[in-house]
């Protein structure tokens, strides 16, 4: 991976991480394909901090660990930019702005038990999204688009997604098959080594106290639902269905309230987890519940970004990566079709959507504009 070229010292380029980030954070509505697509327009169109490929080598080795993989992007994207406090700094950013939300629309439904209607917003949010994601998924496949086996492997990818297959299957299943193919053609010699500790990071945690009432058995389960969670954000809601919705410890209308919250607060879904914890213990339910959840990913990344620039040196390694690449980009080709089915109902969603799309493609409207021009299209188109 190419070297990140700092325009400074070390301090202007913690406070662009932060203010990217913070931003990023309150503005990043639509689940973890349009937070892909907002980091690839700033990180590497707009502010050119990252070429293409080392974004998209990045980007599959988020598929590579359990967690939320565009909170775990904002992670790589913060150490190349700014080191190990970088790191710290964008992930903290990012995650920040959805948990001050999520923790305010809790409280806001212990107090009042019900949520505040948001459906005019969301309601052009949705399809100015699905624009923000088919803008930057163009370039994406572009450039992971380097052979003709990658080809046949992103389709593969993608025809595996539309059937449903779990996304972690699909991306290590490219990933060692283009390894496969290509140690065919050269001899093979020992990497292991180098690629040993991504496997080590895969080991489930230890198991859960059987019953969950105080503080630290909320930050047990939810240590160990970050620890082993896999693919998509909304996998969340099932591992909660399990462990505490079975359990008696949350009801089903709880639950689906957290899944209303996830939807039409920014950043990444996982913050439903602050709202979780504030019903199930308050304040400090929600502090502990949501430290628990996203503390995995800070370790994880910490210790795969400095193999990202190893796996890329090797050639065998190197055609996992791609192949990786190839198979995240078919995930959110997946992801977006899902999307865009819930999201462009009617004529309305259907003109905020095309609109919305080009202006991206044509005019480089910045982001944060189409997804608040959506909002406010949404809204007024309501009152027709």
């Amino acid at each position: 991976m190419t070297e990140i070229k700092k325009a400074g010292t070390e301090e202007p380029d913690l406070m662009q991480v932060a203010k990217l980030f913070l931003t990023l954070g309150v503005l990043g509505f639509g689940g973890p394909a349009a937070h892909i697509a907002l980091m690839q327009k700033e990180v590497v169109v707009k502010r050119r901090w990252l070429s293409e490929q080392d974004f998209l080598d990045l980007l599959g080795a988020t598929n590579l660990i359990p967690g939320p993989n565009s909170t775990e992007l904002a992670m790589h994207i913060g150490r190349e930019k700014a080191g190990a406090k970088g790191l710290v700094l964008a992930g903290t950013c990012f995650i920040l702005p959805a948990v001050l939300f999520t923790g305010f629309f809790a409280w806001l439904y212990s107090k009042y038990g019900q949520l505040p209607g948001l459906q005019p917003f969301l309601y052009g949010i949705k399809p100015a999204i699905i624009a923000v994601i088919l803008s930057a998924v163009f370039p994406l496949a572009k450039q992971s688009l380097k052979t003709v086996q990658l080809g046949i492997i992103g389709l593969i990818a993608l025809s595996l997604s539309f059937l449903h297959i779990h996304e972690i299957y699909i991306i290590f299943g490219a990933g060692l098959l283009a390894l496969l193919l290509t140690s065919f053609n050269k001899p093979f010699r020992s990497s292991a080594k180098s690629i040993a500790p991504l496997f080590l990071l895969q080991v489930p945690g230890s198991s859960l106290l059987s019953v969950l009432v105080s503080n630290w058995n909320l930050f047990l389960v939810f240590l160990k639902i970050g620890a082993i969670l896999y693919g998509s954000g909304y996998v969340l809601f099932a591992y909660i269905e399990t462990e505490l919705v079975t359990k008696g410890i949350l009801t089903h209308q709880q639950l689906t309230d957290a899944i209303a919250v996830g939807q039409f607060t920014p950043g990444p879904v996982f913050s439903s987890v602050t709202f979780v914890g504030y019903v199930i213990n308050g304040f400090s339910g929600a502090v502990f519940s949501t430290l628990a959840v996203f503390l995995p990913s800070f370790l994880f990344v910490a210790l795969l970004n400095p193999l990202v620039r190893k796996m890329r040196q090797s050639l065998r390694f190197s055609a996992f990566l791609d192949a990786v690449n190839i198979a995240s980009v078919a995930a959110i080709i997946a992801v977006c079709y899902e999307l865009a089915r819930d999201a462009v109902t009617d004529w309305r969603t259907l003109l905020i959507g095309l609109i919305s799309l080009l202006l991206l493609l044509f005019k480089k409207t910045n982001s944060a504009y189409i997804i608040l021009g959506g909002a406010v299209a949404g809204y007024l188109l309501t009152l027709f």
